[in-house]
Parts: C-alpha cells; sequence; structure tokens
C-alpha cells in the first residue's frame, strides 16, 4: 500500500511541475506584451464565452448530480489494475486538430469518438466543474488540450451512483470536469488528451460498461495519470 501511495504521490509531483512550466510560459507570454486594451477586449470575450459555456446555474451539477453521497477511501492505485477490477477498458486513439479552432459553436465537428477526445474545437474551452447540463462538445474537447479530463455519465444511473461520483468530482476538482452524455455507449466513461507524440497527441478513454465502486479508483487512476498531461498546458 505504501508503494502505491508513493507513486500516486510521484504523479502528484509531476503535475506540479507542468504546472510551474505552464505558469512560467504563460509569464513569458505576457512579457512578451499584450497591451493593456488589448488584454481588457481579450478579457471582456472570455468571460462572455465563460458564462456561455459554463451555462450559470447548470454549471453546478445539482440536479444530475446530488449532494449527500460518499466515496470510500481508494484502494487501488495502478491505473491497469483499477481498469481491469471495474471491468473498464482503456483504449487510445491518434489525436489530431490541435491548433484548429471553429470560431462558432453553430459550427459541430464530427468526432470519431464517442465521447471524444481530440480533433477541432470551439476557440473557447469550456470552463472546469460540474455540470447538469453538458456543454458543447466543441468546448469540452478544447478542455481536454488544456490538459483537463472529463468525466461522462449516463444521467439514467441510479442516484445513489450519480450521489457517489458527485462525491468523486468533490474530492479532486483540480483541472475536472463531469458531465451527463446520455448517448454513449458507456455507464461510465472518463477522457483525457495526451501531449505525445506530436503533432497530435493521443486520446485516452476509460470506458466502464457498468458501475460500481470499483469505477471509483479507476477514475481517480485514470485522473492521476492523464490530468495536466494536454497538449496545451494550461493550470
Amino acid at each position: 500500500m505504501a508503494h502505491r501511495k508513493d507513486q500516486k504521490q510521484a504523479l502528484r509531483r509531476e503535475r506540479e511541475r507542468r504546472e510551474a512550466e505552464a505558469r512560467a510560459a504563460q509569464q513569458r507570454k505576457r512579457l512578451a506584451g499584450y497591451g493593456i486594451a488589448g488584454a481588457i477586449a481579450v478579457a471582456a470575450v472570455v468571460v462572455v464565452a465563460v458564462l456561455l459555456l459554463a451555462g450559470g446555474e447548470e454549471a453546478r451539477g445539482g440536479d444530475v448530480f446530488p449532494e449527500g453521497g460518499s466515496v470510500p477511501e481508494q484502494r487501488n492505485f495502478e491505473l491497469q489494475a483499477a481498469a481491469r477490477a471495474a471491468g473498464c477498458e482503456l483504449k487510445s486513439s491518434r489525436g489530431s486538430g490541435g491548433a484548429t479552432h471553429t470560431a462558432t459553436l453553430d459550427e459541430r465537428v464530427n468526432y470519431k469518438q464517442n465521447p471524444p477526445t481530440t480533433g477541432r474545437h470551439y476557440q473557447f474551452p469550456a470552463d472546469d466543474g460540474l455540470y447538469s447540463k453538458a456543454p458543447a462538445d466543441e468546448a469540452l474537447v478544447h478542455s481536454l488540450e488544456h490538459g483537463r479530463v472529463i468525466v461522462w455519465v449516463k444521467p439514467g444511473l441510479p442516484e445513489e451512483a450519480r450521489r457517489e461520483l458527485r462525491a468523486l468530482f468533490d474530492e479532486d476538482t483540480y483541472q475536472m470536469l463531469m458531465v451527463p452524455r446520455r448517448d454513449m455507449p458507456y455507464q461510465v466513461a472518463a477522457t483525457a488528451w495526451n501531449r505525445d507524440p506530436v503533432p497530435g497527441g493521443t486520446g485516452r478513454t476509460l470506458a466502464c460498461d457498468r458501475y460500481s465502486d470499483a469505477v471509483l479508483d479507476a477514475i481517480r487512476t485514470f485522473r492521476d495519470e492523464h490530468r495536466s498531461n494536454g497538449p496545451e498546458p494550461v493550470p
């Protein structure tokens, strides 16, 4: 058990290192210089986009993911073993569309995976958080590009399962999104977009046909392995 906890701590340290690199890169961009007026204009556009994408009350997830659940302490710290114990499948796909943005959410992208992992995407990412109504796939894929992990949940799962998933999200919300998805072939899934190999990276999926308590550790280990590892590292 101590060895597995050491592995998790090592993953967390690596994530913190990547975050520090991302912050330094952002600082260099600022020093390279956007004018104050330009920065204000960009910030205003981002605020509007975030409000539209987050959906106000919908971003809290209360309708689909009610509060009051609890989750057992993590017991499995290795992704392959945790996925196997939960009966989940780990999938990888060649990434694409890294620098290709759509200018409007009216422009829809036909993604090869369901739920999507990589590809062309909307110019503004969806905000981190818990959603009762999912933002557009195009915005969510941009979040994946920024190193986020998204947990996708069939809204028809029993309420107790959705309470547990809410509790799992609340346990560690950093760079995480949890959204309902009715039209996918799994009960629960998690996705990420890894930066390697360049230029397109790799799409990652944890696909769970059935929900059980073991799925919680599968999500935890997937989160810890893939979070902060996107083609565009953004804190």
